[in-house]
């Protein structure tokens, strides 16, 4: 029997990229996994990048798992409220918390020259409330409202998935200012999540093949990139491991947790 099999995942922002490899990684592992995203079958996507969460759902059930979706938009406080209790109240559990959901990319996607923001002067302040509202907040509020159930049952797992942008000063201020708060709200959480036992890490993956940096390939170097898997890959072998609580509350990267697990990226 697979490891996670009777284990429930909630997973943030799966419609695609990297939310969605770490759905299929804990599919691969037997998971019931609810995958929440704002592109929906049938709506008009937020996003010019393919993939939706019922996408997402069917593939997780195709690969072992038990795949749920769920129409979130985790700027909305109530909307992220909703959707954990609506696993809680479905399954009666949440093993697995993966804070992956994002803003401040929109320049991707609306039409911004890049050169036109190259200073964070330059950048309207929606970027930085972005960063913050869609990303902090929505972290810490999904936390708050998941982590009674975890404490009621003495373990449980809760995953911010953040980048190496929080130890650096080139990746933009209102980048680097998010993460680094991202890496902190998770130290914060370990230190009173652990007598409890749940753990708490901050995940930073590589570069990661993802739809908008396989857009943009022919700009990229994706020699040392990896998978969205691969990613999915670290998140479960975090999740099998009884004694996942020595890496509370820190930083684990992608690759370290491949050496310390022996998970390969299947490319």
């Amino acid at each position: 029997m697979a490891p996670l099999v009777g284990k429930v995942a909630l997973i943030r922002g799966a419609s695609r990229g990297v939310g969605k490899g770490i759905a299929l990684g804990l599919a691969e592992q037997g998971a019931t996994v609810y995958v929440t995203g704002r592109t929906t079958a049938g709506a008009a996507p937020p996003t010019p990048l393919p993939g939706t969460v019922e996408e997402t759902a069917a593939e997780i059930t195709s690969m072992g798992g038990v795949g749920v979706a769920i129409s979130c938009d985790h700027r909305d406080d109530d909307q992220t409220r909703a959707a954990v209790r609506r696993v809680v109240d479905e399954a009666g559990r949440i093993d697995v918390l993966v804070n992956n959901v994002w803003g401040g990319y929109e320049y991707f996607w609306d039409g911004t020259p890049f050169w036109e923001e190259a200073g964070f002067w330059t950048q309207p302040l929606e970027r930085w409330d972005a960063a913050f509202q869609a990303g902090v907040r929505a972290h810490y509020v999904t936390s708050v409202a998941a982590v009674p159930t975890m404490v009621a049952a003495g373990s449980g797992l809760i995953v911010n998935v953040s980048s190496e942008g929080a130890e650096k000063t080139d990746t933009g201020v209102a980048y680097g200012a998010a993460k680094a708060a991202t890496d902190h709200l998770i130290a914060c959480m370990a230190h009173e999540l652990r007598d409890h036992g749940v753990a708490a890490v901050s995940l930073y993956p590589g570069l990661v093949r993802t739809e908008s940096v396989l857009k943009a390939a022919e700009f990229i170097d994706l020699t040392d990139s990896e998978s969205p898997l691969f990613v999915g890959r670290a998140v479960a072998a975090l999740a099998t491991d009884k004694a996942v609580l020595r890496h509370t509350g820190q930083v684990v990267r992608t690759n370290s947790l491949s050496n310390e697990y022996g998970f390969t990226d299947p490319g």
